[in-house]
């Protein structure tokens, strides 16, 4: 067998989601048939870097494949890439080495969520749009509060009791491209549903119907109320993910231009 490492772009607003599922359409089913019809064979495997939800987007998901083969990376990627519907695209295929796993080796992945602020015809896919007036600032002061190692288990789905709640944040910054807010959040890794409540209190902040104070009290102690300021899966994107070795740039750029 040979390993591949595979950079996958995808718009997630027809999908359930990354992982693969009995009776629903996700990214990597629709890879699998693509590459079972490229490559000529059921024989290989497929393993990603991490899930990503029902509606979300990818710049850059990674996975790895594992498949008996002698064609070259580009040609892989280009027969691949043939049988994908028009919303799945390998950006890059690599050879990788039998040591390197998509998942276990990620050291950090990076988020971006794209905030609104007015109608949009063209952005409607990748934004949530907020009526509300924001206040900016207020949002910069409530991302503050989650860098460092915090217990999110008030910002996920997933129960504490089966898998550790604490993650680390390296970074939450804010920058506003005309009427976007983009959020970009760097972390160890990410829980179910975590990103989008994040983002929905510091949205609920910026709305003023939430404080600082309140971020700070969501990190110490169980609560329900981020989970009611869930964000909508539309304006979340899997920027990267990250490896030993890879430089992660500072910069925040916006996915649309509206």
């Amino acid at each position: 067998m040979s390993r591949f490492k595979l950079i996958i772009e995808y718009e997630g607003t027809r999908y359930s989601g990354w992982q693969l599922q009995k009776n629903a359409r996700t990214i990597q089913g629709e890879i699998n048939k693509a590459t079972c019809i490229a490559l000529n064979t059921n024989d290989f495997e497929i393993y990603g870097s991490g899930r990503t939800d029902a509606g979300v987007h990818a710049l850059a998901q990674v996975a790895h494949l594992d498949v008996q083969t002698m064609l070259a990376p580009d040609i892989i990627r280009m027969k691949i890439n043939d049988e994908l519907p028009a919303d799945i695209a390998l950006k890059r295929v690599e050879k990788a080495s039998s040591r390197f796993h998509a998942r276990h080796d990620a050291i950090s992945r990076s988020y971006i969520y794209q905030i609104s602020r007015r109608r949009t015809a063209l952005g409607k896919r990748y934004v949530w749009w907020i009526k509300d007036n924001l206040d900016v600032n207020l949002i910069e002061q409530a991302s503050e509060e989650f860098v460092g190692m915090h217990d999110f288990r008030s910002f996920t789905s997933d129960d504490p009791e089966e898998k550790s709640t604490k993650v680390v944040i390296e970074s939450c910054k804010i920058a506003t491209h005309g009427d976007l807010i983009v959020i970009r959040i760097i972390g160890s890794h990410f829980l179910w549903n975590m990103v989008r409540r994040m983002v929905g209190v510091m949205a609920g902040v910026g709305r003023k119907k939430l404080n600082v104070e309140d971020v700070r009290m969501f990190l110490k102690k169980k609560s329900v109320i981020p989970a009611s300021h869930t964000a909508p899966p539309s304006g979340l994107f899997l920027e990267n993910v990250y490896y030993r070795n890879d430089i992660i740039s500072d910069h925040i750029h916006q996915v649309m231009n509206i």
